[in-house]
């Protein structure tokens, strides 16, 4: 392979500020710029997610685009975004901080070698937090059932 990972995903906001926090208190990001994209462009603020990773998200007054949710599918050519986590106490503690925030239904499924839990930021904007599946068996690898560490 060529390539290490993806560097970032750019998305639209009309509250920058409320995307900002949700990120940093639920993913510990930070803010590595928060400014206009060039003089007299749009407020753009890169949040470092994990090393490597930054969601680069761009303030456009009056966007709506936050306004629709569309099923799965429907979205256009990106669905959602995957996050990683580090490991399962990380993902555990994600998943805590995303249904104290009210963004995750606490569903975690199986899928494979991973585990999986979908959550909304506060822009209706759906992401899947993933981690190694640690009781995963190489000779049934279950796609789409509940995981039965988290019922």
């Amino acid at each position: 392979m060529l390539l290490q990972g993806i560097d970032h995903v750019a998305t639209i906001t009309n509250d920058g500020d409320r995307l900002k926090r949700f990120y940093e208190d639920v993913f510990d990001a930070t803010v590595e710029r928060d400014g206009p994209e060039f003089p007299g462009g749009p407020r753009m603020i890169i949040l470092n997610l994990a090393p490597g990773s930054e969601l680069n998200v761009f303030e456009i007054e009056g966007n709506t685009e936050a306004d629709r949710q569309t099923p799965m599918f429907g979205r256009g050519r990106i669905d959602h975004i995957g996050l990683h986590a580090a490991d399962l106490d990380t993902f555990t503690e994600i998943r805590e901080r995303l249904i104290a925030t009210g963004a995750s239904d606490r569903v975690v499924t199986q899928f494979g070698r991973k585990l999986s839990l979908f959550f909304r930021d506060p822009d209706g904007m759906e992401g899947e937090v993933l981690v190694a599946n640690p009781d995963v068996d190489p000779d049934d690898l279950r796609f789409g059932e509940p995981s039965p560490r988290f019922s």
